[in-house]
């Protein structure tokens, strides 16, 4: 993955059950489409989906292109992390990306516990003795200002052997600039995070109810004034792409509440 010159990934969410067949075919329709591979999210916002691991496989046979598992330390124990790096190791899979993990909602947390007995350092540590690149999460928390203390934090990480980081979703150039002239003196390769907006109602959601995500007051209008508010949220994530050329090692793109159609629009 790192020695692609400027690499793009989709990010997919996988099924709500067993099935992946719907999956497997909306995304084996993009191949055709100048990127990288897939990014595979595990169990997000602490709810229950199909193993990760089941679907990159999954995906690097019917697609050809390479799957990145991600593993967070909010699921397993340490001797499960293990387990499931030397599995992905052994599947062909390549490329990890750790997190902490989304936090187990209150109204959940009767029959869900957090698990959380290594921390991101560590099971960055345990990827890499594993042989997989290692990739972390870039969170800035511009809610709370919390840029300088984010750009800290990946220092941590790039210590413990992170080799690459994936930022939040960025929507406009000072952002991106801010982000990118944050963390130049880290000296790891910086994807940024592009999520595609549908409505005015969802820019206006993440904006105001996701932790690490600001959508800027003019975005927002342009959502709100758009005669189809999906082709300007395309138009603007095609915007941030070419952004990403100039200012990073490459783009995740996060096809929202599974439309992957949209991936046409913007590659």
């Amino acid at each position: 993955m790192l020695n692609e010159s400027f690499v793009v990934t989709i990010e997919v969410v996988p099924p709500d059950g067993s099935d992946p067949l719907k999956v497997l075919s909306a995304l084996e329709s993009l191949t055709a489409l100048p990127f990288f591979g897939f990014s595979v999210a595990t169990n997000p916002v602490a709810k229950p989906r199909m193993s990760a691991m089941a679907l990159c496989t999954l995906i690097q046979q019917r697609t050809k292109k390479p799957a990145i598992l991600h593993l967070t330390t909010r699921d397993h124990n340490r001797l499960s992390l293990q387990g499931e790096l030397w599995g992905a190791k052994a599947l062909g899979i390549d490329t990890v990306l750790v997190a902490t993990g989304d936090f187990v909602a209150l109204k959940d947390r009767g029959n869900t516990t957090d698990v959380r007995d290594t921390d991101v350092y560590g099971l960055v540590r345990l990827a890499r003795q594993a042989g997989l690149q290692t990739g972390v999460v870039f969170d800035t928390h511009p809610e709370n200002n919390g840029l300088a203390r984010a750009v800290d934090h990946l220092q941590r990480k790039v210590d413990a052997g992170a080799q690459f980081a994936v930022t939040q979703p960025v929507y406009d150039e000072p952002g991106a600039e801010e982000i990118a002239d944050a963390t130049r003196k880290i000296g790891i390769p910086m994807i940024m995070g592009i999520l595609p907006l549908r409505t005015p109602r969802h820019a206006e959601f993440l904006h105001t109810k996701v932790a690490g995500i600001t959508v800027p007051h003019a975005l927002r209008q342009r959502m709100h004034r758009a005669e189809n508010p999906v082709a300007e949220g395309a138009a603007n994530a095609r915007d941030m792409v070419d952004t990403a050329r100039t200012r990073f090692a490459g783009a995740c793109i996060m096809p929202p509440f599974d439309h992957y159609e949209v991936m046409v629009d913007i590659l």
